[in-house]
């Protein structure tokens, strides 16, 4: 799908969450190689390594460290142009009835109030960028419809819950040029996935990443798989 996108991100900012390692790692690499001034959040910061980002830290479950992380983001760069939304945990595997309810409330905590939250702190500045972008990281998982067996339960209904919070974005703020996706990153070698996963961190990356440089007027409000929209 043929999309208009930045060719340099120079002179923007992006924060990218859970950016030490795997798909995050990847993300904050790509658009710190397009020249974006990338915020690298991880709960631990001194595992983020890479020279040409700045390590923040941010746990999603803490409210005081994603508020403290966006008004550290706001005295040294003064915008944010882009948001990706990108730690998660993938919780029990086990049916509903015998999953901890700890890891349900952890799960959820992570993979969806986590987005919501960080984005409610981060929507001030994001909002004074033209065109900025919240790039919210799905999975095939999450898709209502056929397939929604296997285990899994919170991991599956946060990411649904994740969509949902897409496209309210989208419906609320696109009408002040702000673009939100969601992205499925597909089945990734990652700690999070189980065996035999086919595909590498930075194939997982490529899409979120190539969403991160949409122009304004982009196509928003929808989910991808391989630059390409998929349904919900």
């Amino acid at each position: 799908m043929k999309v208009e996108t930045y060719d340099s991100l120079s002179g923007q900012v992006a924060l990218v969450t859970g950016a030490n390692r795997g798909i995050g790692a990847e993300i904050a690499r790509m658009l710190a190689e397009e020249g974006a001034t990338v915020y690298a959040g991880a709960r631990r910061p001194e595992t983020v390594t890479a020279s040409n980002q700045r390590a923040i830290e941010i746990d999603v479950t803490d409210d005081t460290q994603m508020e403290s992380a966006i008004s550290t983001i706001d005295d040294a760069e003064g915008q944010l142009d882009i948001l990706v939304n990108n730690a998660g945990v993938r919780g029990p595997t086990t049916s509903l009835e015998d999953a901890p309810i700890d890891e349900i409330d952890q799960t959820f905590a992570v993979n969806l109030r986590g987005p919501v939250v960080l984005t409610k702190y981060a929507l001030p500045l994001l909002r004074e960028q033209a065109g900025a972008r919240v790039v919210n990281l799905s999975s095939g998982l999450g898709a209502i419809g056929p397939g929604m067996d296997g285990g899994s339960p919170p991991y599956r209904v946060s990411k649904t819950g994740l969509n949902g919070f897409t496209a309210y974005l989208h419906g609320e703020y696109a009408t002040e040029g702000l673009i939100a996706n969601a992205a499925r990153p597909g089945w990734v070698q990652t700690e999070l996935a189980t065996p035999g996963a086919p595909r590498t961190p930075t194939e997982g990356a490529d899409t979120p990443a190539w969403l991160a440089r949409f122009k304004p007027n982009a196509p928003a409000g929808r989910c991808w798989r391989d630059r390409m929209p998929i349904g919900w």
